[in-house]
């Protein structure tokens, strides 16, 4: 038995203008649409965990509670933004006791940023909230339906690499 799905290609900007531009732009527009929510749920959630909490603060200590500690430039790098953006945030994430900086053992004049105990409790309780509020459409779909949004967000996700 063969498979009689055609296997498929990125768009490319060929390709791209053989799509139907309405088509392609409900997809930029819905993108946009849940981007905006997603910052709003970064912004509550950050207020959640504490009022002097900025949402790139709330996005460091789900980075560090979700994969571990990693050096400031390299948590830089991964929310693309400026060092001096994750400098001054883990001062304050230090001051309300959510990091700890500690040596990096690979490199003796590095330093890593450790998410706090108290800090994981926070993130996990409102990341919970927040995937609910974000994500509670999906009881709409089915479970095939949902696998197969999280395959074409993988892909575009992927493609879109700049």
């Amino acid at each position: 038995m063969t498979d009689a799905t055609p296997a498929r290609t990125p768009l490319s900007g060929d390709t791209l203008e053989r799509h139907d531009g309405a088509a392609v732009a409900l997809v930029e527009e819905q993108v946009s649409v849940l981007f905006q929510r997603a910052k709003l749920l970064w912004r509550r959630a950050a207020e959640s965990i504490h009022p002097d909490l900025q949402p790139v603060g709330y996005r460091m200590l789900n980075y560090l509670v979700r994969r571990g500690s990693i050096n400031a430039g390299a948590l830089a790098d991964w929310l693309d933004t400026d060092k001096s953006v994750v400098s001054r945030q883990a001062k304050v994430l230090t001051e309300l006791g959510f990091i700890t900086i500690e040596p990096d053992p690979t490199d003796g004049r590095g330093r890593l940023l450790v998410a706090t105990a108290p800090a994981c409790e926070l993130v996990e309780r409102t990341r919970e909230s927040m995937t609910q509020t974000l994500f509670g459409g999906l009881g709409a779909l089915d479970a095939d339906e949902v696998q197969q949004l999280g395959d074409m967000l993988t892909r575009l996700n992927e493609a879109a690499r700049l």
